[in-house]
């Protein structure tokens, strides 16, 4: 290796290509080997060969929650996308990989941000700024040259979309990202960059909005106090804001903590929504 390139990972594992030319292949034929990757290329090599791909040529990559089941032989893996090609890849500890997979792809690279764009539900009057992405395990750090340090944590996020919109003079991919800030209030992170850049996020955050998909059955009373939260009250003046005993109210933080919608942070009191919880509130607010 030279040029600045040095080794992140060197595991065993297995491949397969799934996409030739835009054409799906229809004879899988997955092929043992070694997966080594660097800051500069992903290498697959087995007795047949070696494939060697550039970094900075990989447009999409799609963690196996994403991917087809029907396509692969193993259970643990993820796609990469180089052009109209399309490989699965399945290292022996996917997990540990992917992570550095995702790190080697993203950290340092130069985007803008927008954040927060909208809080508590209330769409900010706040800029676009440079920024820089910083990936420390399940936590995406986005380092804004203004020298705030905004932190999303994967299983923080409640919900994910991309568009396309005007970004300083130009129209450019989009990625939304909802989750919290440091207080709990329920926040969205703009983030635009390249149309790679967007891909690549978009797959690494889209993991954590999977866990927190929303499907519980709340009554009115629960809802009250799920919307309040979103909006930002604290949970200490839930009781007067929504107009409820003391203990009722902790009534319906102990059903939401079971239900997993709230994170308790201390005991009695003090909790904060889960992501679950903002989607149900976000739907909420989109139904009005």
């Amino acid at each position: 290796m030279s040029g600045g390139e040095r080794p992140l990972a060197d595991t065993q594992g297995r491949f397969v290509q799934v996409v030739t030319n835009g054409r799906k292949v229809n004879d899988l034929d997955w092929l043992s080997g070694r997966i080594l990757l660097s800051n500069k290329r992903l290498v697959l090599a087995s007795n047949e060969g070696k494939r060697q791909f550039p970094l900075s040529k990989i447009t999409t990559v799609k963690n196996r929650k994403n991917a087809n089941q029907a396509m692969a032989a193993v259970s643990g893996y993820f796609s990469v996308q180089l052009g109209s090609d399309v490989f699965l890849v399945a290292p022996a500890d996917v997990d540990e990989f992917e992570e550095q997979f995702y790190t080697a792809l993203l950290d340092g690279e130069a985007v803008l941000v927008k954040h927060p764009a909208v809080e508590g539900g209330v769409v900010q009057d706040t800029q676009w700024t440079k920024g820089r992405v910083n990936i420390d395990g399940d936590v995406v750090g986005l380092a804004v040259s203004s020298g705030q340090f905004v932190e999303v944590e994967l299983e923080d996020v409640g919900a994910v979309e991309t568009r396309e919109t005007t970004v300083r003079g130009s129209e450019r991919r989009v990625i939304e990202i909802e989750h919290t800030d440091g207080d709990g209030t329920s926040v969205q992170t703009y983030v635009s960059g390249t149309d790679r850049h967007v891909s690549i996020l978009e797959s690494l955050v889209r993991q954590g909005e999977l866990q927190n998909a929303t499907d519980a059955d709340l009554d009115q009373t629960d809802m009250e106090v799920l919307m309040a939260l979103y909006s930002g009250v604290s949970p200490f003046e839930i009781p007067d804001f929504v107009g409820m005993d003391v203990e009722d109210v902790e009534a319906v933080f102990d059903r939401l903590v079971e239900e997993g919608i709230l994170r308790e942070k201390r005991v009695r009191r003090d909790v904060r929504l889960k992501a679950r919880g903002r989607n149900i509130a976000s739907d909420v607010i989109s139904d009005q």
